[in-house]
């Protein structure tokens, strides 16, 4: 049962990043150029301002139409599909080509390190006098706000930049801290019909951790290994989770077929109701949007006694 509201290390995480936000100038410097910035792991000059960016990133693309530098951005890449008015193009974020990226002329491309090849991609680009911006993935809510500061200095919107780092950190924490008490409840992130899923050690399993519930794929075989183990329909029946979340909704997965999986019936999240489809893309991205996952999460744990 809920008894209390949920207090835990996490809101007392968020209330320092939050507390930092709130102590930069509210007026951030003008960026100066030329600049050179550090991100993820990689130096990138920039002789002046950038006015064509390629983005292929799709949460990249989230923050810089949030900050307002979405007249500097040339095109993104096939699956920045938000906001609707992004730029989109057949660009592959996974698997970039160098020479259809040369081709639109930037002045910037931003790369994620996950990318196939991405050290080779960097290194073409950069020989061929394109910057490269190079993006890793968060690891924590920190990592979030970091990035977004470091798009908003490249793009000279550190103002803007400050304020949305500082409105996510302000409603994040007060979601948590308004949020009923879920320690214990056992959760179920799914990826996809195969049952995939996320451990407590990835960014996405963090954000569930924050609420304090019980992730049944940190004890799964192979968990500690990548963080994305493959769960059976044997372990699941077993663990018997309490809330079921779909991110693989987007792709037809519904409360109702899953219902009808072999046993799932007996499972408590589906017995009571609680199988919650998430909206398309949020959870994956960790962009202005990331509160949206962290309200749909408060959302479905009220409804659990």
């Amino acid at each position: 049962m809920f008894k209390a509201r949920f207090q835990s290390p996490a809101i007392a995480m968020v209330a320092i990043v939050f507390a930092s936000l709130l102590a930069s100038p509210a007026q951030a410097a003008t960026t100066k150029y030329p600049l050179t910035i550090s991100s993820g792991g990689f130096t990138t000059k920039l002789a002046k301002e950038p006015k064509r960016i390629i983005s292929l990133s799709p949460s990249a693309t989230e923050i810089f139409f949030s900050i307002g530098a979405d007249k500097q951005v040339l095109l993104v890449d096939s699956l920045s599909n938000y906001p609707k008015r992004a730029p989109i193009s057949e660009i592959s974020a996974f698997e970039p080509n160098v020479e259809a990226i040369v081709g639109k002329k930037p002045d910037l491309v931003l790369l994620s390190v996950d990318a196939m090849k991405s050290a080779e991609i960097r290194k073409a680009l950069t020989k061929l006098k394109v910057p490269v911006l190079m993006e890793k993935a968060p690891v924590t809510l920190a990592d979030v706000y970091a990035e977004i500061n470091v798009l908003g200095k490249v793009t000279n919107k550190q103002s803007q930049a400050t304020a949305l780092s500082t409105k996510m950190a302000k409603d994040i924490k007060s979601i948590l801290a308004s949020a009923k008490k879920s320690k214990g409840v056992r959760i179920f992130h799914e990826l996809d019909d195969m049952y995939y899923s996320v451990t407590s050690d990835t960014f996405i399993g963090r954000v569930y951790k924050d609420f304090g519930v019980t992730n049944v794929a940190d004890a799964a075989a192979g968990a500690d290994s990548y963080g994305y183990p493959q769960l059976s329909a044997e372990y699941l029946l077993t663990s018997d989770p309490q809330a079921i979340f779909l991110s693989d909704a987007q792709y037809g997965v519904t409360t109702q077929s899953v219902a009808q999986r072999a046993g799932w019936s007996q499972i408590s999240a589906v017995k009571n109701g609680n199988v919650f489809a998430l909206a398309a893309d949020v959870p994956s991205r960790w962009g202005p949007r990331l509160v949206d996952f962290y309200r749909a999460i408060a959302k479905a744990l009220a409804k659990i006694s």
